[in-house]
């Protein structure tokens, strides 16, 4: 069995001295690094764009996961592609046409995410799990950093479980929004492979610390 992955999300970090907190993900036990991208339009909040991602890009040595918060996300494939993205998340609410999405995504040589807002049933990917690397479950409104977790997430976890069995997917449950030491070990329980950390990780007196201390809970 996988070990959970954690990846720290850079919408927490210190945009002022973002080189300094790449490294410190770069130099802990967190796997990925967590991008997200908004438009102020899909959600109510603008994060960064692409020169700021290329910054990132340029100092991160760990893939780059890069999920998108914005309105047709097509228009962007390519450009998230050239700038190193590792892995791209589009939302289900934002794709008219999402099979044509992800298959665009790995065209480009990234893995394929599908964020799930919270009201968002799983179910609705039925029909297309075989094709998704990894589901994003927003356990959060999505569009602003540290706001409390959604307790029904631990059931949506197991539901997007159960479907992945019995599809026979590989597809990863990335949980994304107020995890921290408390409900880790209960989301990886439920069937989470990724766990999304930002202001438990960045607004803690030692981060590096907490993200070893948030990979030992989880296992």
């Amino acid at each position: 069995m996988n070990t959970t992955k954690i990846a720290p999300s850079l919408l927490a970090a210190d945009f002022g001295n973002l080189q300094k907190d790449v490294e410190m993900v770069n130099n802990s036990a967190a796997d990925w690094h967590h991008i997200d991208v908004m438009d102020g339009v899909f959600v109510p909040n603008i994060s960064y764009g692409m020169p700021v991602i290329k910054a990132i890009a340029e100092h991160a040595t760990k893939p780059l996961d890069v999920h998108l918060m914005i309105v047709d996300p097509d228009r962007y494939i390519k450009h998230f592609a050239e700038l190193g993205a590792n892995i791209l998340s589009v939302h289900y609410e934002a794709c008219t046409h999402l099979h044509r999405t992800i298959q665009a995504i790995k065209k480009e040589g990234m893995k394929a995410g599908v964020a799930l807002n919270p009201h968002t049933s799983v179910q609705l990917l039925e029909n297309i799990i075989n094709d998704i690397d990894v589901v994003c479950l927003m356990s959060v409104n999505p569009g602003f950093g540290g706001q409390s977790f959604i307790e029904n997430t631990y059931s949506k976890t197991k539901a997007l479980k159960d479907l992945i069995l019995k599809k026979k997917a590989k597809t990863l449950i990335e949980i994304d929004g107020g995890v921290t030491a408390l409900n880790a070990q209960a989301l990886v329980g439920a069937g989470a492979n990724i766990l999304v950390a930002g202001s438990f990780v960045f607004k803690s007196e030692n981060p590096t610390q907490t993200i070893y201390d948030l990979k030992k809970i989880a296992g």
